[in-house]
């Protein structure tokens, strides 16, 4: 692991952005249920992990 990052939304801690070898793309840890479908996902950037966890833990709160 090179570097990780905490996925944190509205006080809620959500999983881990791992960054990859490649020093481009992260790969999510997932350690709430609510985005458990997203665990060991690779993204492009931290940006669009953090987006698509947001979506997946408000609609699950939603819910």
């Amino acid at each position: 692991m090179r570097e990780s990052s905490i996925i944190e939304i509205d006080g809620t801690f959500l999983g881990a952005a791992i960054l990859e070898s490649d020093y481009k793309k992260s790969r999510f840890y997932a350690a709430h249920e609510s985005v458990r479908p997203l665990h060991q996902h690779i993204f492009d950037n931290i940006d669009e992990l953090r987006r698509v966890a947001t979506v997946g833990f408000r609609r699950r709160a939603r819910a």
